[in-house]
């Protein structure tokens, strides 16, 4: 238990001395990110001298988690630091890399910032590269619904999937924002309970 919680520790402050080379540009303030995105996994590696450490321990919160019909799944969450920084993270195919930091008392809602971020570049704002088809589950701890209603329909518009999603419900309306909508049911996703 101590060794655990030392190590906590010491992970904790390898991630506050790494955001600090973290910088913005005027379309990401008041978010930083790094040059690329930095491997979790490689940080407690050196950090621990190789010990073991689950980085997912340090989740305060998931922002969205997604499943595909093969099994596989991609988790985006937040890590909340002791100095009133947020990381965002993701999880997937084996890897955990922190993507950008923010502010927890930023004047701007950061988490809305990035998944709309996130979702308009197909993650290459941040470094990474967000394909494949629509998945067949979503789960997200996000109050806003209509925040994660967004994403998709940003995301699916952008990586041209329309007529995947439309397939997936077998049906489609004048409003893809609609479709989107029938199409995050089918997941299991709520929108009336996950909206405030």
């Amino acid at each position: 238990m101590f060794a655990d919680r030392q190590n906590r520790v010491r992970v904790l402050q390898a991630l506050e001395a790494s955001v600090k080379q973290f910088r913005t540009r005027p379309e990401l303030w008041p978010l930083r990110v790094p040059h690329e995105p930095v491997s979790l996994d490689g940080l407690i590696a050196r950090t621990l001298d190789g010990g073991v450490f689950d980085p997912l321990t340090l989740r305060a919160r998931t922002l969205l988690w997604l499943e595909w019909p093969d099994a596989a799944t991609w988790e985006l969450w937040v890590i909340a630091l002791p100095s009133g920084l947020k990381l965002y993270c993701d999880t997937g195919d084996g890897e955990t890399r922190v993507l950008a930091s923010g502010r927890r008392d930023s004047e701007i809602e950061t988490d809305r910032h990035f998944m709309d971020l996130l979702s308009e570049s197909a993650g290459e704002v941040f470094g990474i590269e967000m394909d494949g088809g629509p998945p067949s589950r979503v789960r997200s701890n996000l109050q806003d619904g209509r925040l994660v209603v967004d994403f998709f329909v940003n995301l699916f518009e952008v990586l041209d999937m329309q007529t995947e999603v439309r397939a997936a419900i077998g049906d489609q309306r004048d409003d893809f924002k609609l479709d989107v909508e029938r199409w995050l049911q089918q997941t299991g996703f709520n929108l009336a309970s996950e909206a405030p």
